[in-house]
């Protein structure tokens, strides 16, 4: 990893947090779905920058990102904003950074031999990520499965699909919203436990030893 590796983490964290905000404030609509979208684009290009994946791979990943804002753009622009597209287009996006974000953060453990800031932002990236990609999923099950995702047909916004999202991954469990058929129960099992063993196993080791050297072998 470069010098530069904190803050294109850092930059990674901030357009996650942006996104968050406008999911979760901003009324849903044509210019949330774009600017969404764009951020989405933004994550995946910054993930696998971050990660110093080859060039080609990074160039795709920028490619990506305005393949699915151009048909954004296109879908709105012709009267079908098509929000079930959107959100599997965004929840496509999102996929992708966290293997990319795997890969850079192993990479930069091994090639520094000991836990140092970036690779601490990087995991938190990642959980981020995480969040999102269940919650732009869930939409789109919404949205393609013909059934209301929640009990009770509460409405599957942006803001609350994000909200259960991430208080299932943090097993809050509120209870507000739950999840209704067999395939929704079954992914919010999934996110919990995978968000679950993320944190007392990926974040608490990488957190305990910032700082630390890794173990050598003694010779002799």
């Amino acid at each position: 990893m470069d010098v530069d590796a904190p803050r294109r983490y850092g930059l990674l964290l901030a357009a996650a947090f942006v996104s968050l905000a406008v999911q979760g404030i901003v009324p849903p609509g044509n210019a949330q779905q774009l600017f969404v979208t764009a951020l989405a684009g933004l994550m995946l290009y910054l993930a696998f920058r971050a990660a110093e994946l080859s060039p080609r791979l990074i160039r795709g990943a920028a490619a990506l990102g305005i393949v699915a804002m151009v048909t954004a753009v296109v879908r709105v622009a012709g009267g079908d904003a098509g929000e079930g597209t959107a959100r599997a287009i965004n929840a496509a996006l999102c996929a992708l950074g966290p293997p990319a974000l795997a890969v850079g953060i192993m990479r930069e453990l091994r090639s520094a031999r000991q836990v140092r800031i970036q690779a601490v932002m990087g995991v938190l990236a990642l959980y981020r990520l995480l969040g999102m990609l269940f919650g732009f999923i869930y939409g789109a099950v919404d949205r393609f499965g013909g059934d209301p995702f929640f009990l009770g047909g509460q409405a599957t916004t942006v803001s609350n699909c994000l909200y259960f999202s991430f208080t299932t991954l943090t097993t809050v469990g509120y209870g507000d919203f739950a999840a209704r058929s067999d395939l929704g129960h079954t992914l919010a099992v999934m996110e919990a436990l995978i968000g679950q063993i993320y944190l007392v196993t990926i974040v608490s080791l990488i957190v305990s030893n910032l700082g630390r050297p890794a173990r050598r072998n003694q010779e002799g």
